[in-house]
């Protein structure tokens, strides 16, 4: 097991669970070690609380588990599989069931990702997908279908998955995720319109920042 890797997780579900992005054992979290595997948070772990055994190592092409304590991975393997089969850019996916970004999930809601800098950057797109029962085939598949045109998704009646290059940058992408939701949510309870910038400059930002390479999705 890379100590590297599983300790950038655990720094990032403590972090998750100081920073109300996710609570108790709800929520699981994955990052790549090399091309063909992964770990991913065991069965019932507390994002708060995860040692060195509380992971499992997945591979993509042998799906075969391998933990410290013999633990069981994740049910909800089948969507972070899903993400790293088809994003080979991807290091790193969070799913976690946020209180603000949960509620949008769970309604109608279109989150506009065209306030500010963060927001512009990290919730590039932002796609739903219907509700299938947790660690589900067809919700994996649900996730497969969408992984290819965002960043972010909405798991309709769920909670949300972010993910990106890296933990560090998913976990950035969590946090604004929720901040930007509960500006949403606040904002349009208190009767305050938020102004959302030109498309023009949107695009400017996201081709000339200089932050990272433009992210390439499929329509």
């Amino acid at each position: 097991m890379e100590a590297s890797v599983w300790q950038q997780l655990q720094e990032a579900g403590r972090y998750m669970l100081n920073n109300g992005l996710a609570w108790g054992n709800a929520g699981n979290i994955s990052a790549r070690t090399k091309d063909d595997h992964y770990l991913i948070t065991a069965s019932g772990t507390d994002l708060g609380e995860l040692g060195e055994d509380d992971f499992v190592e997945c591979s993509l092409s042998q799906g075969v588990w391998a933990s410290v304590e013999g633990k069981k991975p994740s049910k909800e393997v089948p969507m972070h599989q899903a993400i790293y089969e088809s994003r080979t850019d991807v290091g790193a996916v969070l799913h976690a069931s946020p209180f603000f970004s949960t509620m949008l999930a769970c309604s109608a809601e279109n989150l506009p990702s065209e306030w500010f800098v963060e927001t512009m950057y990290y919730l590039e797109r932002i796609e739903r997908v219907p509700y299938f029962h947790p660690g589900s085939h067809e919700l994996g598949e649900a996730v497969r279908e969408k992984a290819c045109k965002a960043n972010v998704l909405f798991l309709e009646n769920h909670g949300v998955l972010v993910y990106d290059k890296n933990v560090k940058e998913a976990r950035m992408a969590m946090h604004t995720l929720e901040m930007a939701c509960k500006m949403y949510v606040m904002a349009k309870s208190s009767g305050i319109s938020l102004r959302t910038l030109p498309e023009a400059v949107v695009q400017s930002f996201l081709n000339e920042s200089g932050y990272r390479p433009r992210r390439r999705f499929s329509e």
